[in-house]
């Protein structure tokens, strides 16, 4: 699992807390504070994770999850499980799906749901 955060966006409590709950939960977390939904992709492909979740407080989640699944398809790792989280308006959701966003886990989910939704996907 590699879990990222822009630098520009220090809000981080969120990601951090479910970094920690997934490790307890027996999952192997990668948590990176790449900048550039660029350098997502290149870490994806590099730690040959299995999911990769992306964490937004400020906005841009749209446009940045557009640019990772374009990136995903162009490295050959368009198979891997991705959600997104934190700061998610509702009417986003539609949008986050139509790209292929395989979780979103906005304000007010919890840890267990998302640590639930990745392993029912993963093991199915």
């Amino acid at each position: 699992m590699l879990l990222s955060k822009s630098r520009m966006d220090v809000h981080d409590r969120g990601v951090r807390y479910l970094a920690r709950c997934m490790l307890e939960s027996g999952m192997e977390v990668i948590l990176s504070r790449h900048g550039l939904i660029d350098e997502v992709a290149n870490a994806a492909l590099q730690e040959d994770v299995d999911v990769i979740g992306v964490s937004f407080s400020v906005g841009g989640h749209v446009a940045a999850s557009e640019r990772l699944r374009k990136l995903m398809q162009e490295k050959g790792i368009g198979e891997k499980l991705v959600i997104v989280g934190g700061i998610i308006p509702d009417d986003d959701i539609p949008a986050l799906k139509k790209l292929d966003i395989d979780g979103v886990f906005g304000a007010g989910s919890s840890a267990a749901e998302a640590i639930e939704f990745i392993n029912a996907k993963v093991n199915a």
